[in-house]
């Protein structure tokens, strides 16, 4: 498959959710970032997701047109219920409530239920970092979607319970302002990492996964079985580390939002989330904060390299970097995934010809 502009992948995506049902609005912003995730690199979160959610919305786990709730508030905090829609669309309105109390209070939180897969969490920490604003994002799988050991044992007990934190480096559209974006899993690695191996028919690294026995595996297919096996906590020996860490998340995301923490009898795979923004100007000056990080940024980059390797990078540069290159020279859809878009696309009556000008008709695009 030939590589694919984001734009080709945003229309794409908004043309098969528009015609499983979606409004224009939904599939507009659903499909933005997943295409988005694509172009910074995080392939686990981009298209790779189409077919999923157009299953999703088959079986009315995806409830098209949801009301966006806000069910309990007081100036600074808020909790949402999504009545089950679209992720990306629940999670974007979640954080503009967010960023508007914070501008208000200083600080602010919000918990969310009842929403679907939210994709890649750093595009909502940039939704404030954009604003010259802090936030911290974590999820859990609502209770469900359990694919992580604990430390210690080798049966699924937690979901990958990411966090991410956005920070500004500068003001919106300054030249030297890509904001720093720590956008990591409690575990080793995202599910949806693991999912891409396979697609690829390629192994996984050592350390990645375990399989039903606990023993170490590269066999992507391993956590999947039958038998399951399961991702390992960040850490490696000190896995103990990831474990703790998404041991909190699940309880920060899920118990604090009333969606619930992993637990056997949860069934329903979604995103239960906690949004907390920072106003900086509430705290410092934004150019007294800017200057500090900046020189941090500066101090850490000096250090002496290490060998093997050529530079110290900060969170967030390697997106920025990739989604320059990947928006110049396009992004690569493997075959396998391409395939599953493809019969999305064909079963909706959805036609790729007009967005991919050197596809003749979907036969040929598969």
């Amino acid at each position: 498959m030939p590589k694919l502009k984001a734009e080709q992948l945003r229309l794409i995506g908004a043309r098969i959710f528009e015609a499983a049902g979606a409004s224009v609005e939904e599939a507009q912003i659903v499909a933005r970032l997943l295409a988005n995730a694509n172009l910074v690199g995080h392939d686990s979160h981009g298209v790779i997701r189409i077919p999923q959610y157009v299953h999703s919305i088959e079986s009315g786990d995806i409830v098209l047109g949801a009301p966006v709730e806000i069910v309990r508030e007081n100036p600074s905090t808020a909790v949402v219920d999504g009545n089950w829609g679209f992720g990306q669309v629940i999670a974007s309105r979640a954080m503009e409530i967010a960023i508007e109390k914070a501008g208000d209070t200083a600080v602010s939180s919000v918990s969310v239920q009842n929403c679907n897969h939210i994709g890649r969490l750093g595009d909502y920490a940039m939704m404030a970092t954009e604003r010259e604003m802090i936030a911290i994002v974590v999820a859990n799988n609502h209770g469900a979607g359990r694919n992580v050991a604990p430390w210690g044992g080798r049966e699924r007990r937690l979901s990958t319970n990411p966090i991410c934190v956005g920070i500004p480096t500068g003001p919106r559209g300054a030249v030297t302002s890509t904001p720093i974006v720590l956008d990591i899993t409690s575990s080793v690695v995202a599910e949806g990492k693991v999912r891409v191996m396979r697609n690829r028919g390629e192994p996984v690294p050592a350390g990645w996964i375990i399989d039903a026995e606990g023993n170490p595996s590269t066999d992507p297919n391993d956590l999947y079985g039958p038998p399951q096996g399961a991702i390992l906590p960040l850490g490696d020996l000190v896995g103990h580390k990831g474990f703790g860490l998404g041991l909190v998340i699940d309880i920060l995301s899920g118990g604090l939002s009333g969606a619930g923490c992993s637990r056997p009898d949860a069934t329903r795979i979604g995103n239960a989330i906690l949004m907390t923004v920072y106003n900086i100007s509430s705290f410092v000056s934004t150019e007294a904060f800017y200057r500090q990080v900046s020189d941090l940024v500066s101090y850490v980059k000096s250090s002496s390299l290490a060998p093997d390797f050529d530079e110290v990078i900060v969170p967030g540069e390697p997106e920025a970097r990739l989604a320059a290159e990947r928006g110049e020279n396009g992004i690569f859809v493997e075959d396998e995934t391409w395939s599953q878009i493809v019969a999305s696309a064909k079963k909706l009556g959805v036609q790729l010809a007009g967005i991919i000008p050197s596809v003749k008709d979907i036969d040929e695009a598969r």
